[in-house]
């Protein structure tokens, strides 16, 4: 899995402070032309649940900067959680998830490996699993999911 640091986005600049402010973090976003329409999507995350509640106050908290990005614009909205499956897209995530489950399938071993994120840098992200703790260099996950199925740390 590759490991990319958040490029430049005047966008997320705009709204990440907004987000921040109500106690989450940007997991995802994505500005799209559809049928005249400019889509924005926002994926959210935070220590804890992300309910319907919280993507309501996210939607309603960005929309006046977003209508100041997008003059005059048709805008489309749509604030979500990463999902109880979410697929990790890029190993930066990681750092966004600790103390959340997570399974990763393995280049090493051809296999699945899940746990606990304990930390998580530019490099490798370390588990607590079943079989203990183990550390996982980003160039030997082929793909990783979220897994809410482990215990989640408070």
């Amino acid at each position: 899995m590759h490991y990319s640091p958040r490029k430049e986005d005047p966008l997320f600049d705009a709204l990440n402070p907004v987000v921040q402010g109500l106690g989450m973090s940007i997991v995802e976003l994505s500005v799209s032309k559809q049928r005249g329409k400019t889509q924005i999507r926002l994926t959210v995350t935070k220590k804890g649940v992300v309910g319907v509640g919280d993507c309501s106050r996210v939607h309603h908290a960005i929309v006046p900067r977003l209508e100041l990005a997008f003059p005059g614009e048709d805008l489309y909205i749509e604030v979500a959680s990463p999902g109880i499956d979410r697929t990790i897209k890029d190993a930066s995530e990681f750092q966004l998830y600790i103390g959340r489950g997570v399974r990763c399938y393995r280049t090493d071993i051809s296999d699945w490996t899940a746990g606990i994120i304990l930390e998580a840098d530019d490099h490798h992200l370390v588990l607590r699993g079943a079989k203990g703790t183990v550390e996982l260099s980003y160039d030997s996950i082929a793909k990783a999911k979220l897994d809410y199925s482990q215990e989640v740390e408070d």
